[in-house]
C-alpha cells in the first residue's frame, strides 16, 4: 500500500516537472496543490515545506501572482501544522516569497497577516525578526511608511535610523530632520523597547547629514529632548521626566500626537497614573502634579526598572500613512 502510494507520488512529481518545463502553470498548480493534501496526510512536513517553497517562488517569479499566493498560503499552514521552530532559515523564505508578491496586493496583505501568525508559536524575537525582513523588503521599495510600520516592530534600531536617514534626505525638509526620529523613538518607547530606540537614536543623530554634532544638540531642542528623555527612562525618576517635559512644551507642543505618547511613557516608565476620563484635563500634563507630590520623595532613591493613522508623519511625507497612535499600536499584532 505504502509502495502504490510512493509510486503515485513520484508520477505527479514527474508530470510535476513536465508542466514546468513546458510553462503549463495551471497544471502545475493542481499538481502542487495535489501533492500538498498527500504529504500532509503522511505527515511530512519538511518535504511539503520545501516543495511549496519551490512551487511559491517558480509561480511568482513567473507572474503567476494567484497561483503563487495560493501555495504560499499553503506554505504557512503546513509550517503552522508541522512541529518546526520558528527558525531565521524559515523567515528568510517567507521574506523572499514577500518580495516575490506584487506590490499592495491583497494576497500579499493575506500572507503577512498568516505569516505573523505562524510566529506566534514561539513569540518574542522570531516575530521581531520577521518584521525586520518584511521592513528591509518595503524599504527596497522605497515604501518608508510601511517599511517604518514593520522596523517600530522589530529589533533594528539600525536599519530603522539608516531607512529614516533615507526618508528624511528624500522627502522631508531641512527643517523636520528631528522630527523623522522623535516619532520613531516615543513610539518604540511606547512599545517598551527602550534599547532598540537608544540605537536608532544614536545611529540617527550620529550618521544623518543634517544633525549636528550631539549630544548635546544645542541647535536642535528636539533632539536634545530626546536625549535626556532616553537618559531618564533609564533612571525611572519620575521628577526627571516631570522637568524635562516642563522645560521642553514648545519641542512637544510640535506635534500634538506626543503628549500622548509621552502619557503612555509616563504610564511605562515612571509610574504616572493613566489619564483620567470626564472633565477637565487628564494625562500626565493634567495630573503631573497630583503623582509627583507623593512621588519626589522617592525619586532621590534609585528605582527598579519597569519591566498600515493619527499619528502623523512629518509634511513632506505626510501621504505616506504613517503608523498609529500608541494604544492602537500596542493592541494590534503585538502579543
Amino acid at each position: 500500500m505504502a509502495e502504490n502510494r510512493g509510486q503515485g507520488t513520484e508520477r505527479v512529481l514527474k508530470k510535476l516537472r513536465e508542466s514546468i518545463k513546458e510553462k503549463k502553470y495551471y497544471e502545475a498548480h493542481q499538481m502542487y496543490r495535489t501533492l500538498f493534501f498527500r504529504y500532509m496526510g503522511q505527515k511530512k512536513y519538511t518535504e511539503v515545506v520545501n516543495l511549496l517553497y519551490d512551487g511559491a517562488t517558480l509561480l511568482l517569479g513567473d507572474a503567476q501572482y494567484e497561483s503563487g499566493a495560493d501555495l504560499s498560503m499553503l506554505l504557512i499552514e503546513a509550517l503552522q501544522k508541522s512541529s518546526f521552530p520558528v527558525a531565521d532559515d524559515l523567515i528568510e523564505k517567507v521574506g523572499i516569497i514577500f518580495k516575490l508578491m506584487g506590490y499592495g496586493s491583497l494576497e500579499r496583505i493575506r500572507f503577512v497577516h498568516a505569516a505573523l501568525q505562524w510566529t506566534r508559536k514561539n513569540q518574542g524575537k522570531s516575530k521581531m525578526k520577521l518584521h525586520q525582513v518584511l521592513a528591509l523588503v518595503l524599504w527596497q521599495e522605497k515604501n518608508y511608511a510601511d517599511s517604518r510600520y514593520h522596523f517600530l516592530r522589530s529589533s533594528d534600531g539600525q536599519g530603522c535610523a539608516n531607512m529614516l536617514i533615507e526618508y528624511s534626505v528624500k522627502k522631508g525638509y531641512r527643517s523636520e530632520v528631528d522630527l523623522f526620529i522623535a516619532q520613531a523613538v516615543l513610539q518604540y518607547l511606547c512599545l517598551r523597547n527602550k534599547t532598540t530606540a537608544h540605537a536608532a537614536f544614536s545611529a540617527y543623530t550620529s550618521e544623518h547629514p543634517h544633525v549636528e554634532s550631539g549630544p548635546p544638540f544645542s541647535q536642535t531642542p528636539l533632539l536634545n529632548f530626546l536625549w535626556l528623555l532616553l537618559l531618564a527612562v533609564e533612571t525611572g525618576k519620575l521628577g526627571h521626566f516631570t522637568i524635562l517635559c516642563e522645560k521642553y512644551q514648545p519641542s512637544i507642543r510640535r506635534d500634538p500626537c506626543y503628549r500622548e505618547y509621552l502619557d503612555r511613557i509616563g504610564q511605562i516608565f515612571f509610574g504616572v497614573s493613566p489619564p483620567q476620563r470626564g472633565p477637565g484635563p487628564g494625562g500626565l500634563f493634567g495630573n503631573l502634579l497630583t503623582s509627583i507630590m507623593g512621588s519626589m520623595e522617592e525619586d532621590d532613591d534609585d528605582l527598579d526598572e519597569p519591566s498600515q493613522a493619527s499619528s502623523r508623519a512629518p509634511r513632506a511625507a505626510a501621504a505616506a500613512a504613517a503608523p498609529p497612535p500608541p494604544k492602537a499600536m500596542i493592541a494590534e499584532d503585538l502579543d
